[in-house]
């Protein structure tokens, strides 16, 4: 079993170094120790992408992620049919004035919603991400969204830099390696 120490390590780095790890040694067995609840979940959701079985452990300072699979490839988190995500780094939509600016990403986030297929994914970075926290008046739209398998992920550096973490109230926290493989996986990007 091969370990790897990304305790003090900001994202993406853990789950940038378990990914170098893994495909420069083509490790079977692998444990990964973070500090924080976002890199276990990110490591976990990457590695499980990669299609090893994962358990976590609480550990000292951190938690220990305790990863294996049998020979060969596992699945990718990436679908190989054509996908569409919307990337939206701000609370509103084009230049000028805000409250205009705000009427015209609330269309935008309902009319997603008509889309056929659905989006993939709605990725929320920057101050996008306010949208997705309490207080947004998009939340029962995003929350819909969710409902119907659109998969919203927001920033997790951005929503500490906010201090949003614990406000967010649709989707899940993600990472930047997961954003920007997200990106390059879609047919389409939707940038407001």
């Amino acid at each position: 079993m091969h370990f790897l120490d990304c305790r003090g390590k900001s994202c993406p780095l853990p789950v940038l170094e378990t990914k170098k790890l893994i495909e420069e040694k083509g490790l079977l067995n692998v444990t990964v120790a973070v500090d924080n609840e976002v890199s276990r979940e990110n490591v976990r959701r990457f590695l499980e992408s990669r299609g090893y079985r994962t358990s976590v452990e609480g550990q000292e300072g951190g938690f220990s992620i305790i990863a294996s699979k049998e020979g060969g490839q596992g699945p990718s988190t990436l679908p190989e049919v054509k996908l569409t995500t919307a990337f939206i780094d701000g609370e509103t939509l084009g230049r000028g004035d805000d409250r205009l600016g705000a009427i015209l990403m609330k269309a935008f986030i309902l009319t997603l919603k008509e889309l056929k297929p659905l989006p993939w994914r709605i990725i929320f970075i920057n101050g996008g991400v306010k949208l997705a926290s309490v207080g947004s008046e998009m939340l029962p739209y995003l929350q819909e969204l969710e409902n119907l398998g659109v998969e919203i992920l927001s920033c997790g550096t951005c929503l500490d830099f906010y201090g949003l973490k614990e406000k967010m109230k649709a989707g899940r926290i993600s990472n930047m390696f997961e954003i920007v493989t997200s990106l390059t996986a879609s047919s389409n990007v939707l940038k407001p």
